[in-house]
This record gives structure tokens, sequence and C-alpha cells, in this order.
């Protein structure tokens, strides 16, 4: 019970913030006090107003968003969201371009569960779009899923990759953007052996944590100063009365925001001191950069306690991936086994997460691959966030990725590439 109070309260405390957000905007904006301007007035308004979306977004799931995209024949086409294979934990989703003929190229994105939702990834997915099939994995919040449903763990996250993976068939590439890299590479692996003819024909892991001792940070260094007893007591609580979820432990997602926002503390500070005298001055917009950024920022989720943990303690503490001794039900997972699958690894050269050459152990883990299915690329300057969505991705990245998954895709989506690109 001391556990749930504790979900409790902090969802009280939210609610509370975003009444009084509401609260203030409310009184500040009364026609009556248009009489006798006041500046101080328009600044509670303004500040009521950054408050109350603040803390109101904090439990909304973004909507991905993507009305339509763009073909060769110059016109937009509709695009929906269509669940491919449903889970308890989570779905793989598939995004229908209408009145457009499939595309060779079927990418399986891999979205992490680290306390955002997949639509962190809405930008990669518009940029593939033109080119692609897109498939990617939507994880749901923990604190909506029944305590019926069960465990999910490391082990159960790998599962429904293979079966995802299973799904999509051979011809799929996959590309894994940061915590779930690790877990990709053992799925891969455990395809390799139990079911080879499922294998998919790429895996581009990027800015992932395949060996985090290789180039501490922040983030690895936390993971190794404090016990796996001090992490259960300081982070896990019980879902609240209000969800579905009621009694599950979890990693609640607004004590992940906690975190995030505590490493760049002053960045954040000025970001919404900033906004609240924009929208006093009346120059902020509803889809400014600053709402279009924290809109996705701020919408957090909960993750399985029983995740969250293992993840600490076998990805990062024991290293289970980076020594090449993951197990899934028992059974040793050999990334050694990997032989036919290409393998490519994107850094950025200025991560402060998953810091250059962290990822890049993941192909000497390979060992049973040819050194010519291997490949590596380094993003001079670039940050975790824009290796996968910001400018170094666009510009450098995504051709790069889009180039390795034609080299290794049969000659007949090879030519349909081209011809795209002559389109």
């Amino acid at each position: 019970m001391r556990f749930m109070i504790s979900c409790d309260l902090m969802e009280t405390m939210r609610t509370t913030n975003q009444w009084l957000g509401a609260t203030a905007q409310a009184i500040g904006s009364y026609p009556a006090f248009a009489m006798m301007p006041n500046p101080g007035l328009q600044w509670m308004s303004a500040w009521g107003e950054v408050t109350e979306r603040t803390f109101q977004r904090m439990v909304v799931k973004p909507d991905w968003g993507i009305p339509s995209v763009t073909g060769e024949d110059g016109k937009d086409h509709l695009v929906s969201v269509e669940i491919e294979v449903p889970g308890a934990f989570g779905d793989l989703i598939h995004f229908k371009v209408a009145g457009r003929e499939e595309r060779k190229r079927k990418v399986l994105l891999v979205a992490p569960m680290s306390g955002h939702y997949a639509t962190l990834l809405r930008s990669t997915v518009m940029s593939l779009l033109p080119d692609c099939e897109v498939y990617i994995t939507d994880w749901h919040n923990a604190r909506d899923i029944p305590v019926s449903a069960g465990k999910f763990d490391v082990e159960d996250y790998t599962l429904y990759l293979v079966d995802f993976m299973r799904h999509m068939g051979p011809d799929t590439h996959v590309i894994a953007v940061c915590q779930p890299a690790p877990l990709t590479l053992a799925a891969t692996a455990y395809l390799a052996e139990e079911d080879p003819k499922a294998q998919p024909r790429s895996l581009t892991l990027i800015g992932g944590p395949i060996d985090p001792d290789a180039n501490a940070t922040d983030v690895t260094d936390f993971g190794r100063r404090v016990t796996m007893g001090q992490l259960e007591e300081m982070m896990i609580q019980r879902v609240g009365f209000k969800y579905p979820g009621v009694g599950r432990m979890v990693y609640p997602g607004l004590l992940q925001l906690q975190s995030f926002m505590s490493m760049n503390a002053e960045k954040h500070s000025k970001a919404f001191t900033d906004q609240i005298s924009a929208v006093a001055r009346g120059v902020a917009g509803d889809h400014d950069k600053h709402n279009k950024f924290y809109d996705e920022y701020l919408a957090v989720m909960d993750m399985t306690a029983e995740f969250y943990l293992s993840t600490v303690e076998r990805i990062f503490k024991d290293a289970e991936i980076a020594k090449n001794q993951f197990t899934v039900a028992g059974k040793p997972v050999d990334i050694g086994k990997i032989t036919t699958v290409a393998v490519k690894t994107v850094e950025g050269g200025a991560d402060d997460i998953s810091a250059p050459g962290q990822c890049i152990a993941a192909l000497d883990l390979c060992t049973g691959l040819p050194d010519e299915k291997k490949a590596s690329h380094v993003e001079p300057g670039a940050g975790h966030y824009g290796i996968f969505a910001g400018k170094s991705w666009r510009n450098n990245i995504r051709p790069l990725v889009l180039e390795f998954i034609d080299a290794n895709s049969p000659k007949s989506t090879k030519k349909a590439a081209n011809k795209n690109k002559a389109a």
C-alpha cells in the first residue's frame, strides 16, 4: 500500500499543478481586468497557460499525426495506422499509405521502451515513409495493463521482437534505436538458431548500449553506483487506483521525467521561462518549436518494474549482451550464430547517453559474420537525439542506412530503389 500511495501522491501533485495553471490562466483572462491593463495579469495568464499544458501533457499519449505522404505522382496519399500484431504489452503497427504501390524496402523500427512512447520516433517514421513500408513496435503504458496480463521483462521483450520479425518475414530490414539495440541483437541471434528462415536481411543499431562499459557516461555510471535493492526502493511503485493496471509494480513515467529534466535542469528552466514570456507577448503558437518538442518530451509512460530492473541488472551491471551470456527462458543466446544478417552500427560523436564505442561493440560479438556484412558510422558532432531524428539523421545518416538496406536486398529490390530515385 505504501508504494501505491506514493504513485497516487505523484498523480495528485500533477493534477493539482494542472488545476493551478488552468485557474491562473482563467483569472488572468477575465474581461473585466482589461479595463485596468496590468502586465502582472498578463504574466499570470501566460504562466497558467504554460503550466496547465505542461502538466496535462504528461499523461496523454501523443497522436502519430502523420496525415499524408507525397508520392512520385506528386499527390498526397493518406496514411493510416494499422495494428499488424496485437499484444498485451505492445503492438506491431504498420503505416499504410493509401493508393500507393507497396514499397520493396520493408523496415521494422524497434522503438525504445525507456519512458517515452514510440511517437518519439515520429520524425524518423516520416523520413522513411516515402521510400519504405514502415512498421514499428508500439509499446503500451504499463499503468494501463492489468496485473492479470502477467510480467514483462527483458526476456519477454526479446520474444516479442522474435514474434514481430517472424510475422514480417525474411525480407525485413530492422532498425533499432537506442535502448532496444542489445535486445534486438539478441532476438536476431535467437532466430538465427531457432528459426533461420525468419531472420531479417539487415540489422541497423543506432546509439544503443551493446557494451555500456566501452565508454562510460552518467547513465552507465548511475547503474554502477547504486545497488538493485536501492533502485527497487527508490524507483519502484504500484500503479494507483486511477488506472486499469492498479496494483502493478512499475517505474513511473513521472519519476522518469524528473530524472530526464534534472539532467539538463538549467536548459529546461530557461525554455519554460522563455515560453511564458512569448505567451505573455502574444508571439507563441499552439504548434511552435517549444510546444512541438515538449508535447512529446513530457509525454511519459510507466515501465513494468521487472523490465526496468532486469535491464539495469542484466544489460548494464552484468553486461550479459556484451559478454555474450544472455539467456531467454533458460536457453543461451549466442550472438556468434548470426552469419547471414548484415549488421551496421550508427553512433553520435557527441552522444552523452550511449557514447561512441558502446554500439560498435556489436560487430565484435558477431564472430560468425563475414567482414563484408559489417558496417559502422560515427556522425561527428551529433548528439543522441540527432542520430535518429535530427538534421544529422535527415542529411547524413538516413541516406547511409537506405544504401545499407539496398546493398543487402534482393536484386529486384535494388532495381526498384534505383527506379524510385530516378523518378
